[in-house]
């Protein structure tokens, strides 16, 4: 099979996309052989850019299996650096229903993206089929403002809390005696004098 060739430009972006992975396939002191070979194989029809590492110290070894390896299933030599060898061979199916004139079929989207003026929708509801939208929930909060005020009507209205006298809050106008110099002496905002 021929050796597959690619452009600076692309080799540039492969070694840069090939920075984070980690050799796939080790060739030992046997050397390349046909399990060897089988296994590349294997990795490049599931990742299409791998990384392989060599055991041996001899760099010409080295790059006469990586040209072997090229020639025998048709990829690209991306990167030769040290013992690893960065090796890329496009994915064959899409290839061919490119060239058929059919587009690659489309990978479904990983998250779900909502526009900003949409309300969130917890995970349970969306998968129950429940979907909140912005006129729902004014209209869930209307429904909630129109039964409390037709529960306060029926409870009889009552006052804020601040608005409440002291006795109505539950605080009693008992003098407790409390030390002086602490927090506890505070009354608005005002500290008592020691004397008095």
């Amino acid at each position: 099979m021929p050796k597959l060739d690619i452009t600076s430009q692309e080799r540039s972006a492969l070694r840069a996309a090939a920075h984070p992975l980690r050799p796939v396939v080790l060739i030992g002191e046997r050397g390349l052989t046909e399990s060897v070979l089988k296994e590349i194989d294997l990795n490049l029809k599931a990742h299409q850019l791998i990384k392989v590492r060599v055991a041996g110290d001899d760099r010409e070894a080295r790059s006469t299996m990586l040209e072997t390896i090229c020639e025998t299933l048709s990829c690209a030599t991306v990167h030769h650096l040290g013992k690893t060898l960065i090796i890329y061979r496009p994915d064959p199916e899409a290839r061919s229903s490119v060239l058929a004139g059919q587009q690659a079929p489309k990978e479904p989207p990983t998250r779900a993206v909502r526009k900003p003026s949409e309300p969130y929708t917890p995970k349970k509801a969306a998968a129950s089929g429940v979907m909140k939208t912005r006129r729902s929930e004014k209209t869930r909060k209307q429904l909630a403002r129109v039964d409390r005020a037709h529960e306060e009507k029926d409870v009889g209205f009552e006052a804020p809390r601040s608005t409440r006298s002291p006795a109505a809050r539950g605080v009693s106008n008992l003098r407790i005696p409390r030390r002086t110099g602490s927090a506890m002496s505070l009354k608005s905002g005002v500290r008592r004098r020691r004397g008095a």
